[in-house]
């Protein structure tokens, strides 16, 4: 038996992530559709080689959006996060899609969120007049334009930044070789942790259901404010 986590804020995103195994994007194919009661606007995938992120999203059901076992495989990496969307903050516009994925000088990074961030207006505002240009209109890139005004190590910057946010959120974060899982301080927005029983690697999701689906087994809920860490 594995611990289901029930949420009675309503209707909400859903995250999915697979760390350290070959058939990363198949695994969170199956993982987003156990995932789709979270969300059926839209859907999408991003998966890392060790050096390219690789990104398919569109509007639509998980089914729909990789109708085509070939799009599916060019997502070729062993480390990938997906998200089911249902606009919790934000038009059903495609720019509003997820993961997004960011291209810098010294790597790439790939974010998918749940969950709303109460004072997203105000940080938005702050960041623009910093120079920060937007490309969605939702809350989610918000943590991102944060870390990237912050100073040190990528966690350092990371922690610095997620002491600005207020609200529920949880949000899948990827490197090129790391993946990071992250929940608000009081855990309205959980998120779950597994390890795969026989093809090896980690799995985090926002509800356990998913775990089952791809044959992982319940490893921890992620405490309130805690950062996971997997590389």
């Amino acid at each position: 038996m594995t611990a289901q986590i029930v949420n009675n804020l309503g209707e909400e995103c859903g995250v999915f992530g697979i760390y350290g195994s070959p058939d990363a994007s198949s695994l969170i194919y199956y993982g987003l559709h156990a995932l789709q009661h979270r969300g059926q606007e839209g859907a999408g995938i991003a998966v890392s080689d060790g050096e390219t992120i690789r990104v398919k999203k569109a509007k639509g059901l998980v089914s729909e959006v990789f109708d085509d076992p070939i799009r599916l495989a060019k997502l070729s990496g062993s480390c990938g996060i997906g998200h089911v969307r249902y606009s919790t903050s934000g038009n059903n516009w495609s720019c509003n899609l997820q993961p997004f994925v960011f291209h810098m000088h010294n790597g790439n990074i790939a974010l998918a969120h749940n969950g709303n961030l109460v004072n997203s207006p105000d940080l938005k505002v702050e960041l623009e007049r910093q120079g920060s240009l937007f490309n969605s209109n939702s809350d989610s890139e918000v943590l991102m334009h944060l870390i990237m005004r912050e100073q040190g190590s990528f966690y350092e910057r990371l922690c610095a930044a997620l002491q600005r946010l207020r609200g529920g959120f949880s949000y899948l974060i990827m490197n090129d070789d790391t993946m990071y899982g992250i929940v608000d301080p009081h855990c309205l927005r959980p998120l779950v942790i597994g390890k795969m029983k026989t093809r090896g690697g980690w799995v985090i999701s926002s509800e356990s259901c998913a775990l089952d689906l791809i044959g992982a087994e319940f490893y921890r809920d992620l405490r309130g404010g805690e950062i996971a860490i997997i590389d």
